[in-house]
């Protein structure tokens, strides 16, 4: 379970946000660009200092700044998917699934186990010697959302994963996200505009706007347009 309570002074505004998400659960944080989204995962994640927080993780907390708490983001043990995959051109997939595990330090044997386990499960076993700059968009995902689960995360974030993806390795991408999610009973935050990828994708729906919450609920009964900015 993660529950999140943030502010954070921005150029525009100041982002005043709480999120919570459940085990098992996909819970998707939507609204249009600026709105405080990817900012909203950046402080969970620890790659950016809120001014005030409260953020615990399966009993952990994570970030308490009333008491001086600030796990560093190597330690949260959150796996992050960003817009472009952030693969490593460079390197092999095999070794770009390895990354994470081993900057953890993380048994020779049980890397090589996990890597065989979620590159199957990612149906990217077959280009294990392939540099990743070669991949295709749906491939390069596929190999980042092994990256980040392959060092067995209490929280997965996906920060607009199907964006650049064709219609098919959409698909793929949310059909595999949503079994390992309910597998691993961890929770999910998918950032995304969509509506369309709300309702393929989550359990819950969270609108941001100009770093406010403005409405959360089922995905299906998400309204038309937002009281605040009017964004839709």
């Amino acid at each position: 379970m993660l529950e999140a309570v943030m502010v954070k002074r921005l150029r525009d505004y100041t982002l005043d946000f709480a999120l919570s998400a459940k085990p098992g659960e996909v819970t998707v944080l939507m609204g249009v660009n600026g709105s405080g989204k990817s900012t909203t995962l950046n402080i969970i994640a620890g790659l950016l200092t809120p001014d005030t927080a409260s953020i615990t993780l399966n009993g952990e907390c994570l970030s308490l700044t009333a008491k001086g708490i600030d796990v560093p983001a190597e330690d949260r043990r959150i796996g992050y998917v960003l817009q472009n995959s952030a693969v490593f051109p460079h390197m092999t997939v095999r070794d770009n699934v390895a990354f994470g595990l081993r900057a953890r330090h993380i048994p020779r044997p049980v890397i090589s186990e996990r890597i065989a386990y979620w590159m199957e499960q990612m149906h990217i076993a077959d280009l294990t010697g392939v540099r990743a700059g070669n991949l295709s968009g749906g491939q390069k995902q596929r190999v980042a959302l092994a990256r980040a689960l392959a060092i067995e995360p209490g929280l997965l974030m996906l920060d607009e994963p199907f964006t650049a993806l064709d219609a098919d390795s959409t698909q793929t991408v949310k059909d595999l996200t949503r079994r390992v999610v309910k597998d691993m009973q961890i929770p999910c935050i998918v950032v995304t505009h969509r509506v369309s990828d709300s309702t393929d994708i989550g359990d819950r729906a969270c609108v941001i706007c100009q770093g406010k919450k403005e409405w959360e609920g089922i995905p299906g009964e998400m309204p038309e347009i937002c009281t605040v900015c009017h964004c839709a």
